[in-house]
């Protein structure tokens, strides 16, 4: 089964980010069970910033679920990420990110790790940066396998880390690795800009899929760009996906009107 999910970003920090509702959380809920989705995937500032029986409440009380945590926070209020050349900060990225596997995995949610995965620095070599993340990734992916959940990793485009940007590149990575507790997060922004066929991309490395991100070219929702989603939607049944379709777009024009529009797009090639 494919399950929608809307963004709520509780990070004032981030506000001209790609996320559908802000700020309140329990309206944000009230809107995006309103509207009919199944989940929503959530952006906190920390681990600690949300109650987790609260949340469970009002999870309960708008018969949703809990898609997915980001740990974008990490980055954008502490600076912190897999790939610094000071050990002490990756030290330091990984406990926020322990922190945010622990959290969402109490609502057997995965984290997702996006931007946290850092770039390769003036001061290092590629090589060295991808054997830093190659590392933090084992040891968070065991960690989250342990929580029964998995760890959500994220090939951001070029203009967002010079790191790994496509499926392929992720999948290459993960493959290398001990551990059994990660898969890819198919971004459909990202994969606009680095994908030759984005439908192609996900048949090739579907078995490692975890989590879509359901936004048009351009980063608004699905409809108000240019991507053709049909083929990308077939794609997805072709390789069997079972998981969530998160709404990580702008929210444009206005929060309200930008779920419609998402959770009007995903009933027309999900359901």
């Amino acid at each position: 089964m494919i399950y929608s999910a809307a963004t709520i970003a509780l990070v004032p920090q981030i506000k001209t980010g790609p996320w559908i509702f802000w700020n309140d959380l329990e309206t944000s809920m009230a809107k995006a069970s309103q509207l009919g989705f199944d989940a929503i995937e959530l952006f906190t500032p920390s681990a600690q910033s949300v109650d987790v029986s609260q949340l469970k409440d009002l999870l309960y009380q708008y018969n949703l679920k809990l898609a997915a945590v980001g740990t974008g926070a990490g980055k954008v209020l502490q600076g912190l990420t897999l790939t610094d050349p000071d050990l002490k900060i990756r030290s330091q990225a990984k406990s926020f990110i322990a922190e945010m596997i622990a959290f969402g995995a109490a609502f057997g949610a995965p984290a997702i790790i996006g931007s946290m995965q850092g770039n390769t620095s003036t001061e290092g070599t590629a090589e060295q940066s991808l054997q830093w993340l190659s590392e933090g990734l084992e040891e968070l992916g065991d960690l989250a396998a342990a929580n029964n959940v998995f760890l959500i990793y994220e090939p951001l485009n070029r203009y967002e880390t010079n790191l790994l940007n496509t499926l392929e590149a992720g999948a290459g990575i993960i493959e290398q690795l001990q551990t059994t507790g990660i898969k890819l997060l198919a971004d459909l922004f990202h994969m606009n800009i680095e994908e030759t066929d984005l439908e192609q991309a996900i048949i090739n490395f579907g078995n490692w899929i975890g989590h879509v991100h359901f936004a048009d070219s351009n980063r608004k929702p699905i409809g108000f760009g240019h991507t053709n989603i049909q083929p990308v939607a077939q794609a997805l049944q072709k390789i069997n996906y079972k998981g969530y379709i998160s709404a990580e777009a702008f929210p444009w024009p206005d929060p309200e009107a930008a779920a419609l529009q998402t959770i009007t797009s995903f009933r027309k090639y999900f359901r």
